[in-house]
């Protein structure tokens, strides 16, 4: 009875022992499926810090490309600025030349008026070329002087004339030019409002990345909450292994000191039928010599 008691018990640890073996490869196939998922999320939040590093590197190349273009319109703003200023100053200079001009000919035409009353008067002191052959040589030098001073003049309106017909060239050039930075500054505002709109789109679309990163990371530590309870759970499963496998071994080493213990009775038994044996022997030789 004893016996049989103990190969119950035995059967019962043995049994325990495998719903707790299988329990324990039931959490190890979860806690691997759990490993799997977490390595999946990591190689998925790597992808994702990779695509987010190209998106910040390819916003930092639109941001310089900004910068570039912002440079560039800032030097054709201060060259059209600068253009204005110049179609300015020669406005400016032609007004003067004109108003030179305007004065050079009002000068010319009181030199011709007075060129016209000196010959009026040497006309008149013709008759008396005798008596004033002096003040004729002095009129002469004067006519001289002035007739010089005629040349002079239209050498100055000669000279004004042409400067003022490449005046007319330069101002003709620097519409023309500021025409074509008119509609290069429109091009330019134009890819300006395209890299700007971009660059906003590329922001929406960064912010949507940061947002699933911020979630992938709320996952990952929800996943390393999980993780951490699944060791503690697996330590206390693997203690809890222990102490079966030493509840087994002292269940081995008392059917092995059982085992021990029957044989002894067995040679107990043994000796004993010897003995009955040799009594019975001995009680039929006494039966047998009474007879």
């Amino acid at each position: 009875s004893i016996i049989r008691r103990q190969r119950q018990e035995l059967k019962l640890l043995i049994a325990e022992l495998k719903d707790r073996d299988k329990e324990l490869n039931d959490m190890v196939a979860v806690h691997e499926r759990h490993i799997q998922a977490w390595e999946d999320d990591r190689q998925k939040i790597l992808t994702l810090a990779e695509r987010c590093s190209l998106l910040t590197s390819e916003l930092n190349e639109r941001n310089a490309i900004i910068k570039s273009l912002t440079k560039k319109l800032k030097l054709l703003e201060s060259q059209h600025n600068d253009s204005k200023i110049t179609l300015e100053n020669t406005q400016q200079k032609f007004k003067e030349l004109t108003q030179k001009v305007s004065d050079s000919s009002v000068h010319c035409q009181a030199l011709e008026e007075k060129n016209q009353s000196l010959h009026c008067s040497i006309l008149e002191l013709s008759a008396k070329t005798g008596q004033l052959q002096a003040r004729e040589q002095e009129l002469l030098t004067m006519l001289q002087l002035k007739d010089k001073a005629l040349i002079e003049t239209t050498d100055q309106i000669t000279e004004v004339t042409s400067k003022f017909k490449t005046l007319e060239g330069a101002l003709h050039a620097a519409k023309l030019e500021e025409f074509s930075r008119n509609r290069e500054q429109q091009d330019l505002k134009l890819t300006l409002n395209d890299v700007v709109f971009q660059v906003n789109k590329m922001k929406d679309v960064l912010s949507e990345k940061m947002k699933e990163s911020s979630k992938h990371q709320e996952e990952i530590s929800h996943l390393k909450q999980e993780n951490g309870c699944l060791r503690s759970e697996l330590i206390l499963a693997v203690e809890e292994a222990q102490r079966k496998d030493q509840l087994y071994q002292f269940a081995k080493s008392k059917q092995a000191r059982i085992e021990k213990e029957l044989s002894s009775l067995r040679q107990v038994c043994v000796k004993q039928q010897r003995d009955l044996h040799f009594l019975h022997v001995n009680l039929d030789s006494s039966q047998n010599s009474r007879q």
